[in-house]
């Protein structure tokens, strides 16, 4: 009929407990190495409901032991898959305003951070999309930390602004 979708099923029946479950997913994904490339490329479609992608062996049995798990346990939660949308647009250079992950930790736009190391008092700003210390612009305070410092420190933890252990509060 066109138009209708098809219902997937991958996991155990309703009533089933965890342990019988657990067996069924795993008789499930043992099933995936003894078929045959175009029996793997069946079974794709029956649980994505569109061609394979490749002929690879080992990413379609990846792929479709992660989607039998995912059909039978759940997915990632919708505030996990805009996390990782997120992390995945930044890294591929794609930040807009309203994408930019939020470290708790950093202060306020505009914020002065304060350190004295090696006698010296070091001023670093807080910018909208980073940090400046002497007119140099840092991306992390970890990388303003290592420029005064000359080693490897957590910008936070460098500045103060690592939050308070358990035994502190």
């Amino acid at each position: 009929m066109p138009g209708a979708t098809k219902k997937i099923e991958a996991g155990p029946a309703r009533g089933e407990g965890i342990a019988d479950t657990n067996a069924s997913v795993l008789v499930q994904l043992a099933a995936l190495k003894q078929m045959k490339v175009t029996e793997l490329k069946a079974k794709w479609a029956a649980l994505f409901g569109a061609l394979a992608p490749n002929n690879s062996r080992s990413y379609l049995e990846f792929r479709l032991a992660h989607r039998i798990q995912e059909l039978t346990y759940g997915g990632p939660s919708r505030e996990t898959r805009r996390m990782l949308d997120l992390l995945a647009d930044e890294i591929e250079g794609k930040i807009g305003r309203k994408a930019i992950i939020a470290d708790s930790r950093n202060p306020v736009i505009g914020t002065r951070l304060m350190r004295e190391w090696d006698g010296a008092e070091h001023t670093v700003t807080v910018m909208k999309d980073g940090f400046d210390w002497q007119g140099r612009k840092f991306k992390s305070l970890s990388a303003v930390a290592r420029s005064i410092t000359g080693t490897q420190w957590n910008g936070y933890r460098f500045f103060g602004l690592r939050e308070a252990r358990r035994d502190d509060r």
